[in-house]
């Protein structure tokens, strides 16, 4: 038997920082999650998956897996098994009395379910549907830290939020699953929004926010509550309205899932932190990212989060929140600090947040009187973020402004110039 190594899987661990072991553990306490007793993964297991000698792990360790990495087992490099073919069954004597009986059994069967649901079959909504919207969330979550703002993410993801209401009506199902369908769509439209916010549309942002609040209150989920107004916030931050982002973001901290949870609490108080800095408050700014810095050391990383949780928010983003709360107060040399911290920690996949990150710092180099050290921070933003993104575009041309304005005439402005020009030249 021919057997193919599972390369897909071991690129995403080696991205990620995972061994065999550790990836082991992790799944193992998911799996504890999901069902309430301890995975009995160890090291050879995922090696084993590695090798190709497994390539369709079982059901639960699969979910497991699903929630360890945010992907579709499919898109780890596991390959669903094939059914065997039937062998066709021996031609038996018919039995007159069995075919009335399954005779009369089938037209009982048929009119009952006419009388219950006339001209089709009531459909069961489970789990299993969820978890298949789920899945194709985590995929539009990978995006949106690969590119962030496009127009094309928030479209996938707000019809992703009509196709989970689609399946309230689509049949019956439990109380669980309609919270959960509910809880997805809020999920889904809160990233639709953030998407709108990130690529500056914010009338649209609005709109999906309406969307998702409603759903979040229907659904009873705090997670995505938190999420939803803490979004808010930072919409209004960048509008120019602290009032407004303090008031959001106060929503979104004073829920009860911030007190079981203080890696809920850090986030909030981190872009607390970030809204006093746009406020000008240097004392509310910095007694939010020390209490921020306390409760991330206090937060239990084995607790279970919500796939976008897990997916962005760890030390780095915490001192990229930090980076831009320095720069907005004109504090320099800590905004320098942070963002050297913030892009030795970003994970490979956090593309959008790494040119987010490099363009600040150039800003925080240049604003200290190191114009050649800042040009060549700036020049290192990936031509990608530098034209669709549109923050990192708006960051970089108020970059070249000031660049222009600190020393004129210089070669780094003429350097940065025919740098910039390349940008707009069609390839």
């Amino acid at each position: 038997m021919d057997i193919t190594r599972n390369t897909t899987l071991a690129v995403w661990m080696a991205e990620h920082g995972y061994s065999s072991n550790s990836l082991a553990d992790a799944v193992n306490r998911a799996l504890e999650h999901l069902t309430g007793r301890a995975g009995g993964l160890d090291g050879s297991s995922v090696r084993a998956w590695k090798a190709g000698r497994v390539t369709w792990p079982k059901s639960a360790t699969r979910r497991a897996l699903e929630d360890v990495t945010g992907l579709p087992a499919t898109a780890l490099g596991f390959v669903p098994r094939r059914r065997p073919p039937s062998t066709p069954a021996a031609p038996q004597q018919e039995d007159p009395d069995m075919k009335r009986r399954t005779l009369v059994g089938g037209l009982a069967a048929a009119a009952a379910a006419a009388a219950a649901a006339p001209g089709t079959a009531t459909r069961r909504i489970g789990m299993g549907d969820v978890d298949r919207l789920q899945q194709r969330f985590a995929e539009i979550v990978a995006s949106d830290h690969r590119h962030g703002g496009q127009l094309g993410i928030e479209q996938q993801a707000a019809a992703l939020a009509e196709e989970a209401l689609n399946l309230q009506h689509a049949g019956s199902a439990s109380q669980r699953v309609r919270s959960s369908l509910y809880a997805s769509a809020a999920a889904f439209r809160s990233s639709a929004m953030w998407a709108a916010i990130d690529g500056r549309r914010y009338d649209v942002a609005k709109a999906h926010m309406r969307e998702a609040q409603a759903l979040a209150e229907m659904s009873g989920d705090q997670a995505i509550k938190f999420r939803i107004w803490s979004h808010a916030g930072t919409m209004y931050r960048h509008m120019g309205r602290p009032a407004d982002a303090i008031a959001a973001n106060d929503v979104a901290r004073n829920l009860h899932l911030t007190r079981r949870d203080p890696l809920f609490a850090s986030l909030g108080l981190a872009r607390q932190g970030a809204i006093q800095g746009t406020a000008q408050n240097r004392a509310g700014t910095r007694r939010a990212f020390d209490q921020a810095q306390e409760a991330m050391l206090r937060a239990d990383p084995a607790d279970y989060r919500p796939v976008w949780m897990r997916a962005f928010y760890d030390q780095a983003e915490l001192d990229s929140l930090a980076l831009s709360a320095h720069l907005a107060l004109g504090d320099h040399p800590t905004a320098e600090f942070h963002a050297h911290r913030c892009l030795s920690a970003l994970r490979p996949h956090m593309v959008r947040s790494r040119a987010i990150a490099t363009t600040r710092l150039a800003h925080a180099q240049l604003a200290q009187g190191a114009p050649d050290a800042a040009t060549a921070t700036a020049m290192k933003v990936p031509t990608d973020a530098a034209t669709r993104h549109a923050r990192v575009a708006r960051m970089l041309q108020e970059f070249g402004a000031a660049l222009r304005a600190t020393a004129p005439g210089s070669s780094t402005v003429q350097t940065w110039n025919e740098h910039a020009a390349l940008w707009r030249t069609p390839a």
